[in-house]
Protein backbone atom coordinates (compact mmCIF):
# COMPACT_ATOMS: atom_id res chain seq x y z
CA UNK A 1 0.00 0.00 0.00
CA UNK A 2 2.66 2.61 1.25
CA UNK A 3 4.20 1.90 -2.52
CA UNK A 4 1.30 2.53 -4.65
CA UNK A 5 0.66 5.86 -1.90
CA UNK A 6 4.14 7.37 -3.37
CA UNK A 7 2.45 6.49 -6.45
CA UNK A 8 -0.56 8.04 -6.44
CA UNK A 9 1.77 11.03 -5.09
CA UNK A 10 4.28 11.08 -7.99
CA UNK A 11 6.45 12.37 -5.09
CA UNK A 12 9.93 11.95 -3.65
CA UNK A 13 9.94 10.06 -0.17
CA UNK A 14 11.27 12.25 2.62
CA UNK A 15 11.12 10.49 5.62
CA UNK A 16 11.01 6.56 5.15
CA UNK A 17 10.08 4.72 9.10
CA UNK A 18 11.14 1.10 8.39
CA UNK A 19 9.42 -1.79 10.96
CA UNK A 20 10.62 0.50 14.10
CA UNK A 21 9.59 -0.89 17.70
CA UNK A 22 10.19 1.86 19.97
CA UNK A 23 11.23 1.17 23.87
CA UNK A 24 10.71 2.61 27.36
CA UNK A 25 13.16 0.96 29.41
CA UNK A 26 11.64 -2.94 29.60
CA UNK A 27 8.24 -1.84 27.81
CA UNK A 28 8.12 -1.68 24.29
CA UNK A 29 5.42 1.23 23.94
CA UNK A 30 5.33 1.03 19.65
CA UNK A 31 5.95 -1.91 17.04
CA UNK A 32 6.29 -2.36 13.71
CA UNK A 33 5.65 0.93 12.50
CA UNK A 34 6.18 1.41 8.46
CA UNK A 35 5.20 4.42 6.68
CA UNK A 36 6.56 6.47 3.76
CA UNK A 37 6.10 10.31 3.81
CA UNK A 38 6.48 12.14 0.84
CA UNK A 39 7.87 15.74 0.12
CA UNK A 40 5.34 18.59 0.19
CA UNK A 41 2.28 16.50 1.68
CA UNK A 42 0.35 17.01 5.07
CA UNK A 43 0.78 13.81 6.73
CA UNK A 44 -1.57 13.16 9.92
CA UNK A 45 -1.38 10.59 12.84
CA UNK A 46 -4.96 9.88 14.03
CA UNK A 47 -5.77 7.57 16.71
CA UNK A 48 -6.76 7.14 20.81
CA UNK A 49 -4.56 8.04 23.64
CA UNK A 50 -1.58 5.96 24.16
CA UNK A 51 -1.16 4.52 20.80
CA UNK A 52 2.10 5.78 19.54
CA UNK A 53 1.27 9.04 17.68
CA UNK A 54 3.37 11.09 19.59
CA UNK A 55 6.32 8.37 20.11
CA UNK A 56 6.33 7.80 16.18
CA UNK A 57 6.52 11.45 15.76
CA UNK A 58 9.44 12.45 18.07
CA UNK A 59 11.50 9.60 16.50
CA UNK A 60 11.57 11.34 12.83
CA UNK A 61 14.25 14.27 14.87
CA UNK A 62 14.99 12.35 17.66
CA UNK A 63 13.65 14.18 20.27
CA UNK A 64 12.59 10.93 22.01
CA UNK A 65 16.90 11.32 22.71
CA UNK A 66 16.08 13.30 25.65
CA UNK A 67 14.14 10.61 27.79
CA UNK A 68 17.20 8.71 29.18
CA UNK A 69 15.27 4.83 28.94
CA UNK A 70 13.94 5.84 25.46
CA UNK A 71 15.22 2.89 22.74
CA UNK A 72 14.70 3.21 18.98
CA UNK A 73 14.90 -0.13 16.82
CA UNK A 74 13.91 -0.54 13.32
CA UNK A 75 15.26 2.29 10.82
CA UNK A 76 14.61 6.16 9.89
CA UNK A 77 15.79 7.64 6.63
CA UNK A 78 15.50 11.41 5.54
CA UNK A 79 16.14 11.90 2.54
CA UNK A 80 17.70 8.37 2.41
CA UNK A 81 19.92 8.81 5.15
CA UNK A 82 19.97 6.77 8.47
CA UNK A 83 18.91 9.74 10.66
CA UNK A 84 20.26 7.18 13.96
CA UNK A 85 23.58 6.33 12.11
CA UNK A 86 26.33 7.32 14.76
CA UNK A 87 27.89 10.17 12.53
CA UNK A 88 24.62 12.28 12.55
CA UNK A 89 24.28 14.92 14.46
CA UNK A 90 20.71 15.24 16.81
CA UNK A 91 21.05 19.33 16.70
CA UNK A 92 21.75 19.63 13.04
CA UNK A 93 18.98 17.19 12.17
CA UNK A 94 16.45 18.81 14.30
CA UNK A 95 17.45 22.49 12.26
CA UNK A 96 16.28 20.30 8.75
CA UNK A 97 12.97 18.70 10.69
CA UNK A 98 11.88 21.22 12.41
CA UNK A 99 9.12 21.48 15.65
CA UNK A 100 6.09 22.92 17.11
CA UNK A 101 4.84 21.85 20.51
CA UNK A 102 1.30 21.33 22.13
CA UNK A 103 1.39 24.02 23.94
CA UNK A 104 3.20 27.44 22.39
CA UNK A 105 6.83 28.28 24.05
CA UNK A 106 7.51 31.51 22.86
CA UNK A 107 11.03 32.56 24.40
CA UNK A 108 10.76 35.51 26.70
CA UNK A 109 12.09 37.81 24.29
CA UNK A 110 10.73 40.63 21.56
CA UNK A 111 9.02 38.93 18.97
CA UNK A 112 11.72 40.01 16.42
CA UNK A 113 13.96 38.12 18.38
CA UNK A 114 12.00 34.98 18.69
CA UNK A 115 12.62 34.31 14.85
CA UNK A 116 15.93 35.94 14.66
CA UNK A 117 17.83 34.22 17.34
CA UNK A 118 17.46 30.57 15.96
CA UNK A 119 18.32 31.47 12.59
CA UNK A 120 21.84 33.31 13.69
CA UNK A 121 22.67 30.35 15.79
CA UNK A 122 22.09 28.20 12.92
CA UNK A 123 24.46 30.75 10.86
CA UNK A 124 22.15 32.84 8.90
CA UNK A 125 23.88 35.39 7.07
CA UNK A 126 21.17 37.13 5.18
CA UNK A 127 18.43 40.05 5.31
CA UNK A 128 17.39 39.36 9.01
CA UNK A 129 14.37 41.70 8.95
CA UNK A 130 13.50 40.25 5.66
CA UNK A 131 13.55 36.81 7.28
CA UNK A 132 11.46 37.76 10.00
CA UNK A 133 8.72 39.09 7.90
CA UNK A 134 8.61 36.20 5.67
CA UNK A 135 8.63 33.81 8.31
CA UNK A 136 6.05 35.32 10.41
CA UNK A 137 3.98 36.19 6.85
CA UNK A 138 4.01 32.35 6.06
CA UNK A 139 3.06 31.73 10.09
CA UNK A 140 -0.14 33.83 9.30
CA UNK A 141 0.19 36.34 12.09
CA UNK A 142 2.79 38.90 10.24
CA UNK A 143 -0.43 42.05 10.09
CA UNK A 144 -0.96 41.37 13.68
CA UNK A 145 2.43 41.79 14.87
CA UNK A 146 4.09 43.79 12.18
CA UNK A 147 3.37 46.78 14.86
CA UNK A 148 5.01 44.94 17.97
CA UNK A 149 7.74 43.80 16.62
CA UNK A 150 9.81 44.78 19.99
CA UNK A 151 7.19 43.28 22.59
CA UNK A 152 7.49 40.34 24.23
CA UNK A 153 6.39 37.13 22.08
CA UNK A 154 5.19 36.45 25.45
CA UNK A 155 2.27 39.45 24.90
CA UNK A 156 0.62 37.58 22.48
CA UNK A 157 -2.20 35.42 22.85
CA UNK A 158 -2.30 31.89 22.71
CA UNK A 159 -3.04 31.70 19.01
CA UNK A 160 -0.48 34.34 18.31
CA UNK A 161 1.91 32.38 20.54
CA UNK A 162 1.80 29.17 18.56
CA UNK A 163 1.94 30.67 14.67
CA UNK A 164 5.27 32.62 16.22
CA UNK A 165 6.55 29.54 17.34
CA UNK A 166 5.21 27.90 13.78
CA UNK A 167 6.82 31.01 12.13
CA UNK A 168 10.54 30.50 14.38
CA UNK A 169 10.27 27.07 13.43
CA UNK A 170 9.90 28.32 9.31
CA UNK A 171 12.80 30.66 10.08
CA UNK A 172 15.78 27.76 10.31
CA UNK A 173 14.97 26.84 7.15
CA UNK A 174 13.77 23.02 7.85
CA UNK A 175 12.52 20.53 4.87
CA UNK A 176 10.37 19.05 7.52
CA UNK A 177 7.76 20.48 10.58
CA UNK A 178 6.14 18.53 12.91
CA UNK A 179 3.08 20.02 15.01
CA UNK A 180 2.62 17.66 18.02
CA UNK A 181 -1.30 18.46 18.79
CA UNK A 182 -0.53 22.69 17.80
CA UNK A 183 -4.36 23.44 18.04
CA UNK A 184 -5.37 21.66 21.34
CA UNK A 185 -4.83 24.80 23.70
CA UNK A 186 -6.29 26.97 21.26
CA UNK A 187 -10.08 28.49 20.17
CA UNK A 188 -11.51 27.65 17.36
CA UNK A 189 -10.88 31.00 15.40
CA UNK A 190 -6.93 30.32 16.10
CA UNK A 191 -7.06 27.02 15.24
CA UNK A 192 -9.00 27.92 11.69
CA UNK A 193 -5.71 30.51 11.86
CA UNK A 194 -3.35 27.62 12.12
CA UNK A 195 -5.10 24.89 9.59
CA UNK A 196 -4.80 27.94 7.03
CA UNK A 197 -1.06 27.88 7.58
CA UNK A 198 -0.75 24.49 7.58
CA UNK A 199 -2.00 24.67 3.81
CA UNK A 200 -0.06 27.29 2.93
CA UNK A 201 2.92 25.81 4.21
CA UNK A 202 2.66 22.92 2.26
CA UNK A 203 3.84 24.25 -0.87
CA UNK A 204 7.44 24.58 0.86
CA UNK A 205 7.31 22.27 3.22
CA UNK A 206 6.85 18.45 4.62
CA UNK A 207 4.26 18.60 7.31
CA UNK A 208 3.21 15.88 9.92
CA UNK A 209 0.51 16.70 12.31
CA UNK A 210 -0.43 14.99 15.65
CA UNK A 211 -4.15 15.22 16.38
CA UNK A 212 -6.78 14.11 18.69
CA UNK A 213 -9.25 16.29 16.11
CA UNK A 214 -10.51 14.09 13.23
CA UNK A 215 -12.04 17.11 11.34
CA UNK A 216 -8.52 18.64 11.40
CA UNK A 217 -7.24 15.56 10.19
CA UNK A 218 -9.99 15.58 7.19
CA UNK A 219 -9.02 19.29 6.54
CA UNK A 220 -5.70 19.74 6.61
CA UNK A 221 -3.59 16.13 5.72
CA UNK A 222 -3.28 14.48 2.21
CA UNK A 223 -2.18 11.36 3.83
CA UNK A 224 -3.43 9.78 7.55
CA UNK A 225 -2.03 7.08 9.57
CA UNK A 226 -4.20 5.23 11.88
CA UNK A 227 -2.81 4.22 14.97
CA UNK A 228 -4.41 1.93 17.93
CA UNK A 229 -3.00 0.33 20.85
CA UNK A 230 -3.64 -2.99 22.71
CA UNK A 231 -3.16 -3.87 26.41
CA UNK A 232 -0.04 -6.17 27.18
CA UNK A 233 -0.42 -9.30 29.17
CA UNK A 234 0.31 -8.95 32.95
CA UNK A 235 -0.04 -5.42 33.09
CA UNK A 236 2.72 -4.18 31.30
CA UNK A 237 0.56 -1.06 29.64
CA UNK A 238 -0.26 -0.58 26.33
CA UNK A 239 1.81 -1.57 22.98
CA UNK A 240 0.43 1.07 19.98
CA UNK A 241 0.93 -0.03 15.89
CA UNK A 242 0.27 1.52 12.62
CA UNK A 243 -3.32 -0.03 11.59
CA UNK A 244 -3.69 2.01 8.10
CA UNK A 245 -2.22 4.93 6.26
CA UNK A 246 -3.93 5.67 3.37
CA UNK A 247 -4.86 9.07 1.18
CA UNK A 248 -6.65 10.63 4.03
CA UNK A 249 -10.48 10.75 1.96
CA UNK A 250 -10.26 6.23 2.41
CA UNK A 251 -8.96 7.04 5.67
CA UNK A 252 -13.07 8.54 6.28
CA UNK A 253 -14.55 7.51 3.40
CA UNK A 254 -13.81 4.24 2.63
CA UNK A 255 -10.76 2.83 5.28
CA UNK A 256 -9.86 -0.86 4.36
CA UNK A 257 -9.91 -1.93 8.11
CA UNK A 258 -12.71 -1.86 10.55
CA UNK A 259 -11.39 -0.67 13.59
CA UNK A 260 -10.33 2.64 11.27
CA UNK A 261 -14.14 2.63 10.08
CA UNK A 262 -15.18 2.53 14.16
CA UNK A 263 -12.89 5.36 14.91
CA UNK A 264 -13.49 7.40 12.20
CA UNK A 265 -17.27 7.00 12.41
CA UNK A 266 -17.46 7.74 16.48
CA UNK A 267 -17.86 4.33 17.65
CA UNK A 268 -14.58 3.16 18.95
CA UNK A 269 -14.50 1.48 22.39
Amino acid sequence: MNQELLAKTAQETVVQIENVDVYYGSHKAVAGVNLEIPKNNAVAFIGPSGCGKSTILRCINRMNDLVASARVKGRITFHGKDIYAKNVDPVGLRSRIGMVFQKPNPFPKSIYENIAWGARLNGYKGDMDQLVEESLRKAAVWDEVKDKLKQSGLALSGGQQQRLCIARTIAIKPDVILMDEPCSALDPISTLKVEESIHELKENYTIVIVTHNMQQASRVSDLTAFFNAKSVQGGGGKLGYLVEYDRTENIFQNPAEEATQQYVSGRFG
